[in-house]
């Protein structure tokens, strides 16, 4: 668990961390015990599982007995999936040796993160050294030091890091102006698995489009469920990521993002979700979606409806429906009552 050491050197020990450390909207670990629960009581015989809107990976890394296939629009879940989930060896004293270096640095010069976001979610003294790890993270990559499950923890354990003392309400559409800082970035060793199946598999692309090219015995479904488009909440640590260093614009200093918005969040997602089952080849479809169909105010609100949900997925095979009371996390500003998730399980009729 987080807080826990891994010796370095003698004079180096640094923090571990595990996948569930991150503050992330509709995030699942919590939901894991009911959702396995479902799989292992309904769903024989399952080898393979996809997540095809994988956000955290909180569901995917429940199943660590099989192969897994994850996916997610976003490049930094992807890039975090890679480092979870990659079946790629590395090196664990690398990775704590690079960490431990970063947190000694402390001195950092101008760079595209100071000169963006210097004041506005993390103090100057923290973007540049979250500008200077991420740039070096890149440099030793090119010059062949660390593979590329390696770059990707790295950049995981700095997003991670980021995301701890950000001046935010867990989440980037604004910063707390006035707000205190948190504290020093302060980098930890991701406690990743050195030897996942090697059938492990991770995209960053549309779900509708990966469907048409995979199979799995169980694909879990967790789409966007109203209008609130995960690039707009997490694009700080998108840029980061990516590091393409792109223009921002705002007062929340956000990049284009114009590639990066979900069908789900809009009055089309009905439509994407009808075509995306008729697509998938599993044995299982597991649908999470939650009930907040006109609970909230009008973004917080369900696109797909239950009528629709149930229509299109009785069209793939028999469907059961559990549902489990729980309090999401959320931007803070909502409290409603009596919310819960449900998970549609549809048998599949062809059992492909």
């Amino acid at each position: 668990m987080e807080g826990s050491a891994v010796g370095v050197s003698e004079a180096k020990v640094c923090k571990t961390f595990q996948i569930n450390n991150r503050r992330y909207l509709g995030n699942k670990y919590k939901l894991l015990p009911f959702i396995t629960g479902v799989v292992e009581k309904e769903c024989a015989g399952i080898e393979t599982v996809a997540d095809i809107f994988a956000g955290t990976g909180a569901v995917a890394s429940a199943f660590p007995d099989k192969a897994v296939i994850t996916n997610d629009l976003m490049y930094s879940n992807y890039i975090c999936h890679c480092a979870w989930f990659g079946a790629q060896a590395y090196d664990q004293k690398k990775i704590a040796d690079f960490v431990a270096r970063y947190n000694a640095k402390t001195r950092c010069g101008e760079n595209y993160m100071t000169r963006n976001f210097a004041g506005t979610y993390f103090n100057k003294r923290n973007c540049a050294k979250i500008g200077y790890i991420r740039e070096d993270i890149e440099r030793s990559y090119k010059k062949g030091e660390l593979n590329e499950r390696e770059r990707a923890l790295l950049i995981t354990s700095l997003l991670y890091a980021m995301d701890k003392i950000a001046a935010t309400c867990g989440h980037y559409d604004a910063y707390r102006k006035g707000a205190a800082y948190e504290g020093a970035l302060e980098l930890a060793v991701p406690l990743a698995r050195a030897n996942n199946r090697p059938g492990n598999r991770c995209f960053n692309e549309d779900a509708n489009e990966l469907v048409k090219r995979i199979r799995a015995d169980l694909v879990y479904i967790d789409p966007p469920y109203n209008s609130r488009q995960y690039c707009d909440a997490y694009h700080l640590l998108e840029n980061v990521a990516r590091w393409e260093k792109p223009e921002v614009f705002g007062v929340a200093k956000k990049m284009d993002r114009s590639g990066m918005k979900s069908r789900y969040c809009t009055a089309g997602a009905a439509e994407a979700f009808e075509a995306l089952v008729g697509d998938i080849r599993a044995r299982y479809i597991l649908l999470s979606y939650n009930n907040m169909a006109e609970k909230g105010n009008s973004r917080s609100n369900a696109k797909i409806s239950d009528e629709d949900i149930l229509r299109i997925l009785r069209q793939k095979g028999v469907v059961k429906v559990f549902s489990e009371s729980y309090k999401p996390f959320t931007t803070g500003r909502s409290d409603i009552e009596e919310n819960a998730e449900r998970l549609f399980l549809c048998t599949c009729y062809d059992g492909a």
